[in-house]
């Protein structure tokens, strides 16, 4: 039954149902009602999880035939790339990018504290792209249309956050809301107040939003991004 592999899949990625259904944009509790009680899911539902978690195998999924997760190879020869370069960027002929999941390595804070302790998903090559840390997932749809939800960046860390931020670029930042950690990408401008970024989105939608310099701790600038075009 699709539901019962929907599970599967949720056990072997290790995410929460809760973040599972927030990335989706699902009401709280209605996946993981639907997994328990083996009751069907929309449609509509299906096609999200095919968008945003584009390593499910949409043939298993629907149809439990085949592996259950599709390779990184398989993935990226139906994909398309988007590099965001500094002038002083050199290009790399070849480099082995690991991939993370933010919701297994607890966050950016203990990833680039210590990236060698963490275990990545998988490694992406791409050659002649400029020189990346790593790579992680996007959710949400602030930066959309460049970015939407399930679409991979590829980042440079920045170690000395005061005086290495590059106005008007696209950054992966980890922010202090009231004690929890708060993932997302914006462009980051210069803000009137002393002290502050002005974090400003893709999407119109979202309001440009000022966040004292001290609250973000963790910073990589985005290099590049994948979007990996639907297979089914």
């Amino acid at each position: 039954m699709v539901s019962e592999r929907v599970g599967q899949y949720i056990e072997r990625k290790s995410i929460s149902y809760y973040a599972f259904e927030n990335s989706l944009g699902a009401s709280r509790g209605s996946i993981s009602k639907a997994v328990k009680e083996g009751k069907s899911i929309g449609s509509n539902v299906l096609e999200n999880i095919m968008n945003v978690y584009t390593d499910i195998n949409p043939n298993w999924l629907l149809t439990g035939q085949g592996e259950m997760l599709v390779n990184n190879e398989d993935l990226l020869k139906n994909r398309s790339i988007e590099t965001f370069r500094l002038k002083s960027d050199n290009a790399i002929e070849s480099q082995h990018i690991p991939l993370y999941d933010i919701e297994a390595v607890a966050g950016l804070v203990p990833l680039f504290q210590d990236s060698k302790a963490q275990q990545p998903i998988d490694h992406i090559s791409i050659p002649h792209l400029p020189k990346c840390d790593g790579a992680v997932y996007v959710t949400g749809d602030s930066m959309y249309p460049l970015l939407k939800s399930g679409d991979i960046v590829l980042y440079k860390e920045i170690h000395d956050i005061k005086n290495e931020i590059f106005w008007g670029e696209m950054y992966l930042l980890s922010i202090d809301m009231s004690g929890e950690e708060y993932i997302t990408v914006k462009y980051i401008q210069k803000a009137e107040k002393e002290g502050f970024v002005r974090l400003v989105s893709q999407n119109k939608h979202h309001q440009d939003k000022d966040v004292e310099l001290s609250k973000i701790k963790a910073l990589a600038l985005i290099k590049a991004s994948i979007r990996i075009n639907a297979m089914h």
